[in-house]
């Protein structure tokens, strides 16, 4: 079976490691180097107008930081992270890093990083995404039925999502999450909900009843939504 081609970026700011990993990088049919080098600006001009599947990325470096460049984009990338500091490998899995290599890099190393994303995508991404959701929380990946969730809570920069049995709090926006999500099947009510359709029990005035008992409020700007609804 063909594997998919990676889109990836190598940002480092020592030369020789952007060389060394450029290297290992060509030796694998499946990658495709969008950019190998320093400039964290350029990275970010390619991150924003290209699709970019895999970034391999350093956390020291002078303009600004791996953490802070995966704080921006977080949400939309995945990582693995190159560093010469195994103390930040704890702090890195908040965002979606597929791995940690420290350096030295090794190619064997190097390229059990690359099948660790294939079986990541493999196994979180080739689900039927009708019927699970898969979610990051606390350095791990969550499995979500979403016939099992009741709504979805916004709580600035993390969502909380509540289902029959266990609240999960994941750093993740409205939404990105909402864009995840059959949109046959879930809606958003307001800029801090986002509810199944099937667990709607009553509609009344500005709030919502849902099945399993809470009420909801209708934010001013998805009335008419609300409205289309019932006219249906």
């Amino acid at each position: 079976m063909l594997k998919k081609r990676i889109n990836c970026i190598i940002l480092d700011d020592e030369p020789f490691a952007v060389k060394l990993i450029a290297d290992y990088a060509s030796k694998i049919a499946q990658l495709n180097v969008l950019y190998a080098g320093s400039d964290v600006f350029k990275a970010i001009e390619i991150l924003n107008s290209q699709t970019v599947d895999l970034i391999f990325l350093d956390i020291q470096m002078p303009e600004l930081t791996g953490i802070e460049l995966m704080q921006m984009f977080n949400q939309k990338h995945n990582f693995i992270i190159t560093s010469a500091y195994a103390e930040y490998a704890l702090d890195v899995y908040q965002f979606h890093v597929i791995d940690f290599l420290l350096k030295p890099i090794v190619f064997n190393r190097f390229y059990q990083s690359i099948e660790k994303y294939n079986r990541w995508q493999q196994t979180f991404q080739s689900a039927d995404t009708d019927d699970f959701l898969f979610v990051k929380a606390d350095r791990k990946h969550y499995k979500i039925a979403t016939d099992s969730i009741l709504y979805i809570e916004g709580l600035k920069d993390y969502i909380r999502i509540h289902t029959h049995t266990e609240r999960i709090i994941v750093l993740e926006n409205m939404k990105d999450i909402l864009e995840k999500l059959p949109e046959n099947r879930f809606v958003r009510i307001h800029r801090s909900y986002i509810i199944p359709l099937n667990k709607i029990k009553v509609i009344e005035g500005n709030q919502i009843l849902m099945s399993s008992g809470e009420y909801l409020s209708i934010g001013e700007t998805y009335r008419k939504l609300i409205g289309e609804w019932i006219t249906k």
